[in-house]
């Protein structure tokens, strides 16, 4: 009978996490980029990459959390322009984020969870 062992050392691979956490800017180009690509990416790395599972998490909490308020502020507009406000807010809070995480992966640190619903634990 033949032991494999399955415990491999995770490459420490920084620049990953960082285009991970920049691919969310593919919203802004395609409108559904910034969902597909980081999920991909973690899909396939979040075994081989240190850190890369806990970065992926927060990648997709945090656009299912935009794609929800989103969803919920469009009804929002008839509302006296309260739709409009968190649009826009969204679409601030959703630039800012992915450059500061990207910052923090660069330099080894967690990520900023601002703003986010944990749908995935």
């Amino acid at each position: 009978m033949e032991i494999i062992n399955q415990n491999r050392a995770l490459e420490q691979n920084n620049q990953l996490l960082v285009i991970a956490h920049l691919s969310q800017m593919l919203t802004y180009v395609t409108g559904f980029g910034g969902l597909i690509v980081p999920l991909l990416l973690w899909l396939t790395t979040k075994d081989s990459v240190a850190g890369m599972d806990e970065h992926g998490k927060s990648i997709i909490n945090f656009q299912l959390t935009v794609l929800l308020f989103t969803i919920v502020s469009v009804p929002a507009i008839l509302l006296f322009g309260l739709g409009i406000l968190s649009l826009i807010f969204l679409a601030v809070v959703a630039f800012v984020i992915p450059i500061v995480n990207a910052v923090k992966a660069s330099n080894g640190e967690k990520p900023s969870t601002f703003m986010t619903i944990k749908f995935i634990s």
